[in-house]
């Protein structure tokens, strides 16, 4: 299945891209996602927080389905 994904911040920066769409298995999770990703700047992707289909959420067994857009959130400061 699809997924669009959009990162943002740190995450842009870990993976060197804003947007793309990953291939996943059906019935995948965020948490098989960020295991999809490799050894990209795990420490960026274990603090990051997760908008799926305009829903926040940091529950990394939520399973996602195709046509999803995940935005991959790493913590703000400032303000």
């Amino acid at each position: 299945m699809q997924v669009q994904v959009r990162y943002y911040a740190a995450a842009k920066a870990a993976t060197g891209v804003a947007e793309e769409t990953r291939e996943l298995p059906a019935g995948a999770t965020i948490g098989a996602f960020l295991q999809d990703l490799g050894s990209t700047s795990p420490a960026v992707f274990a603090r990051c927080s997760f908008i799926v289909n305009g829903s926040a959420t940091t529950d990394r067994s939520r399973v996602l389905d195709e046509g999803d857009r995940l935005d991959v959130l790493p913590p703000f400061a400032g303000g």
